[in-house]
């Protein structure tokens, strides 16, 4: 007879349960949330049915509730190398979307259908990626669809985008309320924060958090749940505050944010690059510490946290822009270096990481090189070169090189009209020695003034200045023909009289005929001119006016009285005549800070012991230690006395005082 196994049997023996009733658990954990325990059961289901659609598809979703994203991609590729007829393009998609790998998000939505779900992630991948124009107009077509929060989001796209002031017609087109929701209502003080109506926007905010603590309490958050949710609402309070010039406010509204670490990372963020910014070149190490705290962990170089992905491109380059701004003050020089090669690959459609390479070569004293870069960059990308040739402009003026700064600005074309370029033109080219050059400059602004429709007229102000300037260098039939057009076409009296100094230089004779237009001072009736020239000129007296009566009358000129110079006073005993040694500089000094200072050395012989050991050592040591103890006691007791101390000497005693009556 055979033995009998002992022993229950594995679980490997135990038939499976039925399909359906794994089904049936399947949709209860995807009820109750319970996203870890569906993809076991989903689990338990593909061991069973290895191809099952529904089942593959519930696995996906409950990994990616899970935030398991790498395990949902993996089995979504595990399913394309079976060859399944499925499709988990949108689900693919929305993996790399959360995976910030936006671009093969974006390439593997191309195919699909264009629903709702599909346009709605293309928009999120889109404002990801800053491409706002796309972003707003994929929202203008969802509009139609009842989709929760599109208006949200339609908002922040438009601001982004640089609409900010289509906000308000859309809001009131489609019948929204700002105040409808917390997060509208922060997207909506956005808006009115870039059209600069500060103050509004911190109404609006302040409302947002108000609805924000009604709406999270009604949920039944916790507290520190709910500052984490509002922590957006803070911090754009604080950048308001900042705005409104309201410096310590928003100072002491940033140190709190970031001290109590109640915030999301992205605001959290932006809390730390405004307080860094808001306190400029102060505390330059402590702020680099500051930026730390957003640094990814792992990477060896300066590289923002995974978890700030959210941050717009925007954000980015500001908080990687101050981080180069501060290892330039603090002279890292190798660590700006090194990152400031990287930002041009992070951010390719921006002039700042140019701008900041150019900045690290101006501190390295590379001006030329600093020039040299800008300028490639101002010939490769036409359209992005105002901001690069003004900085050209400038660098090139502080190293020196003037005619390299005047080409710089000549190439700017929107601007050489205006009166600050015009002057700054003419400056550089005096400093080059292109006088022809700084005159051509002139005569190119006065023709465009000519020609200028604009209420804003600076023609008078260009004319005089250009025949102020042909006077200075030997023009000055160039000047008179400036002054005599302002004289005629605007009457100035200023004018004029640039025109009489001007032609009395060349013709007298017309110069008096231009000077009787000039009209009499009040109170002038006649002036002796030899007796004028023989002055030694006006001077000038502060709080009185000097009226002219009459001609100049010999005998009648009372002679200003003349003021009696007093003797120094000396002290008593002293001699002008041998004053003696020079009083010490250091006098007010104290002694120890005194170049003449020598501390007092210490007598090494004293510690010396002589002759034989014994009882000679004993006894100094035990008079050491009875003055030690005496003194400790006396110190002691010197605290209890030292009122009575103090009014004992404030009045002498008697026998002293007798003793000065005696003498």
């Amino acid at each position: 007879m055979a033995p009998k196994v002992k022993g229950k049997a594995t679980a490997s023996q135990q038939p499976p349960p039925p399909i359906e009733d794994l089904f049936s658990n399947l949709n209860r954990h995807i009820e109750r949330s319970e996203f870890e325990q569906a993809v076991k059961v989903a689990d338990q289901v593909l061991s069973v049915a290895p191809n099952d659609e529904d089942a593959i598809r519930c696995k996906v979703v409950a990994l990616i509730k899970c935030d398991s994203i790498d395990k949902a991609l993996s089995t979504i590729h595990s399913a394309r190398r079976q060859n399944l007829p499925f499709d988990f393009s949108y689900f693919k998609a929305y993996c790399l979307y959360r995976q910030n790998k936006l671009d093969e998000a974006l390439e593997s939505l191309k195919g699909l259908e264009r629903t709702s779900e599909t346009m709605l992630l293309e928009s999120q991948i889109l404002f990801r990626l800053g491409k706002m124009d796309a972003c707003v107009d994929v929202y203008q077509k969802l509009q139609k669809s009842k989709i929760d929060t599109l208006e949200i989001n339609l908002v922040a796209g438009l601001i982004l985008a640089g609409k900010s002031s289509q906000v308000q017609g859309m809001m009131e087109a489609n019948r929204i309320k700002a105040s409808s929701s917390f997060e509208l209502a922060y997207n909506t003080a956005c808006s009115l924060i870039e059209r600069n109506k500060y103050t509004d926007a911190e109404q609006l905010l302040l409302t947002a958090r108000r609805v924000g603590q009604e709406a999270l309490m009604d949920d039944n958050l916790a507290e520190d749940d709910i500052e984490i949710e509002l922590a957006p609402i803070a911090v754009q309070l604080a950048y308001v505050q900042q705005l409104l010039g309201r410096s310590p406010e928003a100072m002491e509204a940033y140190t709190e944010i970031i001290n109590r670490n109640l915030a999301d990372e992205s605001s959290f963020a932006v809390a730390v690059n405004n307080l860094i910014a808001l306190k400029g070149s102060k505390d330059v190490s402590d702020n680099l510490r500051k930026l730390d705290r957003l640094k990814e962990q792992d990477a060896q170089a300066f590289q923002l946290a995974r978890g700030l992905d959210k941050l717009s491109p925007k954000q980015k380059e500001a908080i990687y822009a101050n981080r180069v701004l501060l290892l330039l003050h603090t002279n890292k020089m190798d660590q700006a270096r090194e990152l400031v090669t990287a930002l041009p690959d992070m951010f390719a459609d921006s002039v700042l990481p140019v701008l900041l390479q150019a900045a690290v070569f101006v501190r390295e004293n590379k001006a030329a090189k600093a020039e040299e870069i800008l300028g490639q960059f101002a010939e490769k990308f036409p359209d992005k070169s105002r901001v690069i040739l003004l900085a050209r402009a400038q660098v090139a003026a502080a190293a020196g090189h003037p005619q390299i700064a005047a080409d710089s600005l000549s190439k700017i074309l929107d601007i050489q009209h205006m009166p600050a370029t015009v002057a700054t033109l003419v400056a550089l080219k005096e400093r080059a020695g292109d006088v022809d050059g700084a005159s051509t400059v002139l005569d190119s602004a006065i023709k465009w003034w000519s020609n200028a429709m604009t209420e804003d007229d600076k023609l008078n102000v260009i004319m005089q200045e250009a025949a102020s300037f042909k006077v200075r260098h030997g023009k000055e039939e160039d000047a008179a023909r400036l002054y005599e057009e302002l004289v005629r076409s605007r009457g100035s009296i200023e004018a004029l009289v640039g025109l009489v100094n001007t032609v009395a230089r060349v013709d007298v004779d017309k110069a008096e005929a231009y000077e009787k237009k000039l009209k009499p001072l009040p109170g002038l009736k006649g002036i002796d001119v030899d007796s004028l020239e023989k002055t030694s000129g006006a001077k000038h007296v502060e709080g009185a006016s000097v009226v002219v009566t009459g001609a100049h009358e010999e005998g009648k000129k009372e002679k200003p009285k003349k003021k009696r110079k007093r003797k120094p006073r000396y002290p008593k005993g002293f001699d002008p005549a041998n004053p003696g040694p020079p009083p010490d500089p250091e006098r007010w000094l104290p002694k120890r800070e005194r170049s003449s200072y020598r501390p007092k050395r210490k007598d090494k012989r004293a510690a010396q012991v002589r002759g034989s050991q014994g009882a000679v050592v004993r006894e100094k040591h035990e008079a050491g230690a009875t003055s030690t103890s005496s003194n400790t006691s006396n110190s002691k007791s010197s605290q209890a006395t030292t009122s009575k101390v103090a009014a004992e000497h404030s009045k002498p005693s008697s026998k002293s005082s007798r003793k000065k009556s005696r003498n």
